[in-house]
């Protein structure tokens, strides 16, 4: 059975069908989601999720991007959800120069308050890092990041960064991308990582895997993700979901 790592259900492009979409899930080979909070509004619905459905579990923080709204009172909110039974992670927080959209400063010092929440809470943090290659890897070293652990959401860079964090004891979340004709570079990460190094996420509703690039996504895709891992390391798609399955419940400390 599936296990997925980072899922945002709590998103609007899910309104229209998303208990009708989670209730289909277990048939469709998927056992436990991870259900990841990005902004201010999110923290509640993802609550309200961990709470209604027994095979979701909850990750609270801010992503970079929605980092101006945080404040004192915001963090401590972010604690308070954090100390639930089903909350698993604090995320997704770290740094997006993609964008652009909060100042770099700012980014920082949000992505080191919530990792020392997370060290407090003795919980796994979920880094989302895009353009930022080179201060994200030199935040999470300064903040000794490989004691918290956690995962690389979206592993978008090169074999030679993903040893930074492998040698840290980071895990590398792979999802769609995997699948493009274009991803050469994430191919080679996949590789050269271990397996018992890699979880399965889609992010959805965002980064469809082929043959539904494009469209909405939703974990049900993850089997074209471990199809695909699987062939780059010429092991059986079984192996595959069995190994990043354990993998996850290792890292989120999910019995």
């Amino acid at each position: 059975m599936i296990f997925e790592s980072h899922a945002h259900y709590d998103d609007e492009a899910f309104d229209f069908d998303r208990d009708q979409l989670l209730s289909s899930m277990k048939e469709n080979g998927v056992e436990t989601i991870v259900n990841v909070s990005a902004s201010k509004k999110s923290l509640d619905r993802v609550n309200e999720l961990m709470k209604n459905y027994s095979f979701i579990y909850g990750a609270f923080g801010l992503h970079p991007d929605e980092v101006g709204d945080m404040t004192d009172e915001l963090l401590e909110k972010i604690r308070l959800f954090s100390r639930q039974e089903k909350a698993v992670a604090i995320g997704e927080i770290g740094l997006d120069y993609y964008w652009d959209k909060e100042h770099h400063s700012l980014q920082k010092k949000w992505f080191e308050a919530q990792a020392q929440l997370a060290r407090e809470e003795k919980l796994p943090i979920i880094v989302h890092s895009r353009e930022a290659a080179a201060d994200t890897l030199d935040m999470v070293k300064g903040f000794r990041g490989g004691e918290i652990g956690g995962v690389i959401h979206c592993f978008s860079y090169t074999k030679e960064m993903a040893r930074e964090y492998l040698n840290m004891g980071f895990y590398l979340g792979i999802g769609g991308v995997v699948t493009f004709k274009n991803a050469r570079k994430l191919k080679e990460v996949v590789e050269y990582a271990p397996l018992s190094s890699l979880l399965l996420e889609t992010d959805c509703p965002y980064l469809a895997p082929v043959p539904n690039r494009g469209k909405r996504n939703n974990s049900i895709y993850l089997k074209y993700v471990a199809q695909t891992i699987a062939e780059i390391k010429q092991i059986s798609c079984e192996e595959v979901i069995e190994a990043t399955r354990q993998n996850a419940r290792k890292m989120f400390h999910i019995q």
